[in-house]
């Protein structure tokens, strides 16, 4: 978990809060709906994508009100299909379709495959992440070469290139020392014959180095709308 928080794009906090939404959201759509429908909820700095399967339009869009109403959730994309659920096949090869793009993200030279969230549904791919122009098609293009996708849905982030490159930079940045401390030489102590023994009930605790890291500030949201 510590290796892919040190490679994501968002801050830590917000990869916290992505899993307490989805745990949220999938709570509420459990309660709300009765049992009826087939749902996964994925949720990429606070946008939510909804797949799955509903009975009716009106259900749809009732579960797409109801993940929109969860605390800190910033959107809400609504690919639930109006069918009967899925079964296991078609589910077991969605799973398979996932890790066979996963796994081509990450044979990518170009690429960072921590980056992307990829979620299945019905033989049909959805990229999640915080993307450069060039990422987002590349990306799209590798998903679209894995036996058996059928389409390929792309809910990005776009963010220049420039951006991301400053982004990342801050984040590497390494620890500084604060304007507030003293980098003065310390001065020469006092010969031992001459220097007063100090009092163990007077002597106060030595002073800890006040230090801070520069953390990355995170870059700005921006919404964009499923690219097909």
């Amino acid at each position: 978990m510590g290796t892919l928080m040190a490679t994501d794009r968002r801050t830590t906090g917000t990869q916290v809060e992505d899993e307490a939404i989805e745990n949220k959201v999938s709570g509420r759509l459990k309660d709300s709906m009765n049992g009826r429908g087939h749902f996964n909820v994925t949720s990429y700095n606070r946008q939510v994508l909804l797949t799955g399967e509903v009975p009716t339009v009106e259900e749809s869009q009732k579960a797409e009100k109801e993940a929109a109403a969860v605390e800190n959730v910033k959107s809400v994309v609504n690919e639930l299909g109006v069918m009967a659920n899925s079964g296991f096949s078609q589910r077991s090869r969605d799973t398979l379709i996932t890790g066979k793009v996963k796994a081509s993200l990450l044979d990518a030279k170009d690429l960072s495959a921590n980056v992307f969230k990829v979620v299945t549904e019905r033989d049909v791919v959805y990229l999640m992440g915080r993307v450069t122009p060039r990422e987002a098609k590349r990306a799209a293009e590798i998903a679209r070469g894995v036996d058996n996708v059928r389409k390929v849905v792309r809910v990005f982030e776009v963010v220049p290139e420039e951006e991301l490159a400053n982004y990342s930079k801050q984040q590497s940045a390494p620890a500084v020392q604060d304007a507030g401390t003293s980098t003065a030489p310390a001065a020469t102590p006092a010969p031992a014959a001459l220097a007063p023994a100090p009092s163990a009930e007077s002597a106060p605790p030595p002073a800890l180095p006040s230090r801070s890291e520069i953390q990355g500030t995170p870059l700005p949201p921006v919404q964009t709308a499923p690219v097909r």
